[in-house]
């Protein structure tokens, strides 16, 4: 179905076509086509690999499930009530509170002030930026051997500490004062060049005119970075601040290969690290899955809390 539309007389006539709108039911079809081209399997994935696992897990944890001592019952908040009284989840939870605060506090101090330094042109600095981000793309693995070679009571650091003429140079790893800080070292190392890349992208962001404007009016370096350069870098602090709790709450891989939770009982056990040697080494598997849900309960109020506030603290600024 078309229109034609004419010109008045005494002017050259010209004759527009339209073409009719489709129907609702087409655009409909098309809108559905379209989800389920493109849509459907990116969600039937989350569904099989996310929701579905997660949903088992829950179940499982009111559950006594153990395929050592069948037969499965349901126990309710059993587990849960079990859990606030276990001394090795307690501490276990409070080392991964440690740790998770260090590498948070410590990552983004330490991102800023990289970031502000190598905030510069030129072939060194680009060279630079890469060097920093290199641990974060390497295997959580590889870089946990590299720092247990690094680490160890005869490894690299003691021997040179050695050569200093250190007679007792400090166990790493194996004193149970310094091997949870040691661990959470680096993890903070890992992340680093995550948070001053973030920050990069912020500092590029600020505009130029601003600073220029603030250097005009007098403000020095101090000033203008708490004044003009920090409120614009709230952005990245928010997605450093929330990535690196949950980075710290989700550490596995190097307490599994440096200390496997030692030295001594649990001296840098964490949640996760509690959660697989429960589930795949005890084999209490309803137990085990109380435990990783109350991880992703933990991790999930946290993350929110934090995005809120600091969300909030940019809209403030």
């Amino acid at each position: 179905m078309s229109a034609t539309l004419t010109r008045p007389a005494g002017t050259r006539s010209r004759t527009v076509r339209r073409s009719a709108r489709p129907p609702a039911g087409g655009r409909l079809f098309r809108k559905a086509l379209h989800f389920l081209t493109f849509g459907a399997p990116g969600l039937v994935a989350f569904l099989v690999f996310v929701l579905i696992p997660i949903g088992m897990t829950v179940w499982t944890g009111f559950t006594n499930r153990n395929p050592a001592n069948p037969p499965t019952r349901w126990v309710g908040l059993e587990n849960y009530t079990h859990l606030l009284q276990d001394s090795d989840f307690t501490g276990a939870l409070k080392n991964t509170l440690i740790i998770t605060v260090i590498v948070t506090v410590a990552a983004n101090v330490l991102g800023l002030a990289i970031a502000q330094l190598l905030d510069r042109r030129g072939w060194l600095y680009n060279a630079l930026r890469s060097v920093f981000f290199t641990p974060v793309v390497l295997s959580s693995v590889v870089v946990s051997v590299i720092w247990q070679t690094i680490l160890a009571d005869d490894g690299l650091l003691n021997s040179a500490l050695r050569g200093l003429h250190v007679t007792h140079p400090p166990g790493w790893l194996s004193d149970p004062d310094l091997a949870l800080y040691s661990v959470a070292f680096i993890l903070t190392w890992q992340v680093l060049g995550f948070c001053v890349v973030v920050y990069l992208a912020g500092l590029a962001g600020v505009p130029a005119e601003l600073l220029e404007a603030a250097e005009i009016d007098g403000a020095g370096r101090v000033t203008r970075f708490r004044h003009v350069t920090w409120p614009m870098l709230a952005p990245a602090l928010t997605i450093n601040t929330v990535m690196l709790l949950i980075t710290g709450f989700k550490a596995y891989d190097q307490i599994q290969v440096i200390t496997n939770g030692g030295p001594g009982n649990g001296t840098t056990s964490t949640i996760a690290f509690q959660v697989v040697q429960t589930t795949f080494t005890g084999n209490h598997i309803g137990y085990g899955a109380a435990m990783a849900t109350l991880m992703l309960v933990i991790i999930a109020a946290i993350s929110v809390l934090a995005l809120r506030i600091l969300q909030r603290r940019e809209v403030t600024l």
